[in-house]
């Protein structure tokens, strides 16, 4: 039987609440559970001492039979000192997906044909600007 340290969700809509628990990888998130170790309520402060209760001992126990904790688990049982958890790099998290980076080429040219357009209406004026003036005072007269 493979064992699982995991949450499960209680509470209300919109109103979290998680025992932390010790169940059978194959039974229900909500379901049926071996032994409840400890309690998360997500909706306190981060440095309330009533967010996370946890049995050290139990987990300690849990972990020797060859329970798997979860990530979010993982992450307790580190903060408690229990288990040590390897820090994840993923230096490819804040890149931006393919369709954001074709987004970016498409505004870079158009603002560089933007930039080019400008720069040939600047240069254009300075050479019609004699029949500018002759049509002006064609007008005048």
């Amino acid at each position: 039987m493979a064992l699982s340290m995991r949450l499960s969700r209680g509470g209300s809509k919109k109103r979290p609440y998680y025992r932390i628990v010790i169940a059978d990888a194959r039974s229900p998130r909500d379901g049926k559970f071996i032994e409840k170790i400890g309690t998360y309520n997500p909706l306190l402060a981060k440095d309330s001492p009533e967010r996370i209760k946890l049995d050290g001992d139990r987990a300690k126990h849990w972990l020797s039979v060859g329970a798997q904790p979860t990530d979010r688990v993982a992450r307790f049982l580190d903060a408690a000192g229990l288990k040590e958890r390897a820090a994840r790099n993923n230096p490819k998290k804040a890149e931006p997906g393919e369709k954001a980076k074709e987004r970016v080429e498409e505004r870079a040219e158009k603002a560089k044909a933007a930039e080019e357009a400008a720069a040939a209406a600047a240069a254009a004026p300075a050479e019609e600007a004699p029949a500018a003036e002759a049509t002006e005072e064609q007008a005048e007269g």
